[in-house]
């Protein structure tokens, strides 16, 4: 399995995704920089964190017209998985590809610590991994992480299972907690915590490569050919 990592001005997570994919998971990953526009290749898309374009205007909305977006649409389109992280999560709903929006913390205030998530919907290609309801930890490192959507949305959110992730604790001000969702598709998911810094037991957790471990499981239960 072949996993693109999109590089933007001021990505500052792209190690880290790029080490985890590589080094922990040991399938194929390459740097996409932000400026290609083709993806033709690669199996699943990683939108790493950090603070693209500096975060200038809103974070994430000038991310939002680089030419290897429309390659990210595209791929998400096909029913490629495409994982935001962060600023990554932050460009996706900028592009449209999830709804909803972000919004500075609650305290405006950087958050930089290891947080609890339980859980919510271990159905998914990103969650299959898991087990439902269990609680899991990883960091989170943002300033504009607080989720917001309008009471229509987020009822469409429960109904299609849409949410995945959630803080076991208040923490930003994200409506109901939330930490991450997908599309209705399935195929998108978007989070503010950091899996790929939490999948070595040296970096204070691992639970963030079971991830990791269920996109490859996804795409190889699907790819699956018998003679």
């Amino acid at each position: 399995m072949k996993f693109a990592v999109i590089v933007f001005p001021g990505s500052n997570g792209d190690l880290d995704m790029f080490h985890a994919i590589k080094d922990e998971l040991g399938e194929d990953v390459s740097y996409v920089w932000h400026d290609e526009t083709s993806l033709d290749g690669f199996d699943a898309i990683l939108l790493p964190g950090g603070f693209s374009y500096g975060d200038y205007l809103r974070a994430g909305a000038i991310a939002r017209f680089s030419p290897i977006m429309k390659a990210v649409e595209e791929a998400a389109a096909a029913g490629k998985p495409v994982l935001g992280v962060c600023n990554g999560f932050q460009v996706l709903l900028e592009a449209g590809l999830l709804p909803g929006a972000m919004r500075k913390n609650a305290k405006l205030k950087f958050i930089c610590k290891p947080v609890a998530l339980k859980v919510k919907n271990s159905e998914t290609m990103f969650s299959m991994a898991y087990e439902q309801g269990s609680v899991i930890t990883i960091p989170v490192a943002h300033g504009d992480g607080n989720y917001y959507c309008d009471q229509e949305t987020l009822a469409s959110l429960e109904k299609n299972n849409q949410i995945v992730f959630t803080y076991e604790s208040e923490l930003n001000g994200s409506i109901n907690d939330i930490a991450g969702i997908t599309n209705e598709k399935g195929n998108v998911l978007g989070m503010m915590p950091h899996p790929e810094r939490a999948v070595d037991s040296f970096l204070g957790s691992e639970d963030g490569l079971k991830l990791f471990k269920s996109i490859v499981k996804h795409w190889r239960d699907q790819h699956a050919t018998t003679s």
